[in-house]
């Protein structure tokens, strides 16, 4: 006989069993609740207040009855009622998931807070409270929290899993790969758990461990689009570019539409030269994502590097919208100029907004805007101020430093640099030559000039890694150790490279047969003073690469397989310099290769010693 029915009937035969007391009612509840029937819950409930309204255990399941139901007002007033007649930590458990539940996301942290106080030995409700702190992204303190748990109980997965999880998030990779760890021994063979540690691996680059816990995932739960499209992931930063796409293609067979998917296959298919099946990849992503600012902004490079500058120029606007680029760009009152209104009589404010080889590329477009009638203020990076300042159509160049402390003078627009050439409507065939830059100090090119000797033979500076932090650098650099089989040639070899890592600081010491300068590369006026004085600079994709070029001193340019876009594609010249020759790594992507025919260029036009 339902609960309903009883107390419909009223007194019953005084024969029969006595009515249910309100702890019987309440078990009643608990077991339909468990069964699904909240209206059968809810009125044993009823009636097991009716014969004691301060029946607290009660009011703590019609809280939970209307939290199922997602009626949270309703829910948290039960609750509360509860709480005030018996502050049990469980309740304060349901409270603060309803409360966290409803978005009153700090109201939560302090029910959980006072759950901990009451029951600090309990490894469940720090683990309440930690996750309470991350939502409210107190993450440091979470971490803590889940920690604290597992001191009290070091089997308990959730914390381990959860704690993991942050840790990655806040990219503490060592502590976090620690945890999985510790949630694999818990549970062995768990995908989750084997997805979520492949992604520490992948960060702290052990991509074979990162396959290897990938591949288990996959076997223990088919099919999953992530596992596979992580797959891809992990054999594309291995170089096995082809068997990561066939990963993205079994994702994408799953989620047609999915932009990240889309564009992991985009970057593959880059790294194989497969352009034109790139470009529609990265179509499809934004076409699937309109915000998403990675698939424009590597569908832009493509089109640039392929020749696309109308499209190209304007898909790269999407820079702004990614995390992180171009922070340091000031947030102006004033508008940003992009081409579409007449610019005599202003004063506009051109800002850099990249790296410093993307300053000097991009400084040739300022007589451009300059000759339509603008006064132009730029603003550039302290070490180029000497060499910008006294380039044409510069109005006033100012240090980067004093834009920073807001020493800006008056200006009626703004424009970041790299955006000149979208405002300008450049175009492969307009563009135009590198700019003059200011003269060099005489005592410094005739200072390098007697430290580098007799001109008895060719000169060749050489330069063989670029900023670690730039996002290509591992394919774009090599050690010195690369450029040895240069040093036997009938030539001067001289070392551009600034601030030497440990080990080519350690060779360069042993080798007489190249000379070493960096303690005299003070700043950019001093580097281009004594690549003046060179007959020839050899260097990987770099701020060098660009000064050398700049002021037309020929420049042979090593690149990786894949170049960045301003190099193009199949050409050994650049449209951006005259100087400039190309030396592109083969699909073996081994830059031996590339030294090699490096010197057979040089031993052709070297005298024999």
């Amino acid at each position: 006989m339902s609960e309903r029915r009883v107390a419909a009937e009223g007194p019953q035969n005084p024969t029969s069993a006595p009515p249910p007391t309100p702890a019987e009612l309440f078990q009643a509840g608990i077991q339909h609740l468990a069964a699904g029937e909240r209206v059968d819950a809810q009125l044993c409930c009823q009636r097991a207040l009716e014969i004691d309204p301060g029946f607290a255990d009660a009011l703590h399941l019609l809280g939970l009855i209307a939290l199922q139901a997602q009626d949270y007002d309703p829910a948290v007033e039960w609750l509360a009622r509860a709480i005030r007649l018996d502050a049990k930590p469980d309740y304060l458990v349901t409270l603060g998931t309803c409360l966290k539940l409803s978005g009153r996301r700090d109201e939560a942290l302090k029910v959980f807070d006072k759950a901990v106080q009451l029951k600090p030995d309990c490894a469940g409700l720090w683990t309440h409270l930690a996750g309470a702190l991350a939502t409210c992204e107190r993450h440091a303190d979470a971490i803590l929290a889940y920690q604290q748990a597992l001191k009290l109980n070091p089997q308990h997965w959730d914390a381990a899993f959860h704690g993991a999880v942050l840790l990655h998030r806040v990219e503490r990779f060592e502590e976090a790969l620690a945890h999985f760890n510790l949630c694999e021994q818990l549970r062995p063979d768990h995908a989750a758990t084997l997805q979520a540690r492949a992604r520490t691996l992948r960060a702290l680059k052990q991509l074979e461990a990162c396959l290897a816990d990938l591949e288990r995932a996959d076997a223990l739960s088919p099919g999953d689009p992530f596992t596979c499209n992580n797959l891809g992931d992990a054999l594309v930063g291995l170089g096995r570019y082809e068997e990561g796409l066939a990963w993205y293609s079994k994702a994408l067979a799953i989620l047609p539409d999915h932009a990240e998917i889309l564009v992991n296959r985009g970057f593959a298919l880059t790294q194989l030269h497969r352009f034109d099946e790139a470009i529609e990849a990265f179509r499809r992503a934004v076409a699937a994502d309109p915000t998403n600012a990675r698939a424009a902004y590597e569908l832009a490079h493509l089109l640039l590097q392929t020749g696309d500058f109308e499209q190209g120029w304007a898909a790269r606007e999407a820079r702004w919208r990614m995390p992180g680029f171009s922070a340091e760009y000031p947030r102006f009152s004033q508008s940003k100029w992009l081409g579409e209104e007449d610019v005599a009589g202003k004063t506009i404010l051109v800002h850099i907004d990249e790296g410093l080889g993307d300053a000097l590329q991009f400084a040739r477009f300022i007589p451009m805007l300059a000759a339509r009638g603008a006064r132009v203020i730029l603003v550039v990076q302290d070490a180029l101020v000497s060499l910008l300042s006294g380039l044409q159509g510069v109005a006033e160049c100012v240090p980067f430093s004093a834009s920073v402390a807001g020493r800006l003078p008056p200006f009626d627009l703004h424009c970041p640099l790299m955006s000149l050439p979208l405002a300008l409507a450049a175009r492969l065939a307009t563009i135009p030559p590198p700019p003059a830059l200011s003269p060099l100090p005489p005592a410094r090119v005739a200072a390098w000039e007697h430290r580098l000797g007799s001109r008895d033979r060719l000169r060749i500076g050489l330069v063989w890694f670029g900023n670690p932090l730039q996002g290509n650098d591992r394919n774009r650099s090599m050690p010195l150790a690369t450029l040895l089989p240069l040093l036997d040639l009938n030539a001067r070899f001289v070392s551009l490279q600034k601030d030497p890592r440990p080990n080519d600081k350690a060779l360069l010491n042993g080798r007489p047969d190249i000379l070493d300068v960096s303690d005299g590369l003070t700043d950019f006026v001093e580097t281009a003073s004594l690549v003046s004085c060179l007959d020839l600079v050899i260097t990987v994709c770099t701020s060098v690469a660009h000064l050398s070029a700049t002021i037309a001193r020929p420049t042979w340019v090593m690149l990786p397989y894949v170049a960045d876009w301003r190099w193009m594609n199949n050409r050994d010249d650049s449209p951006w310099y005259p100087s400039v020759r190309l030396f592109r790594q083969d699909e073996t992507r081994d830059f031996a290769r590339v030294v090699a025919r490096i010197r057979a260029e040089l031993a052709a036009q070297l005298p024999r010693s």
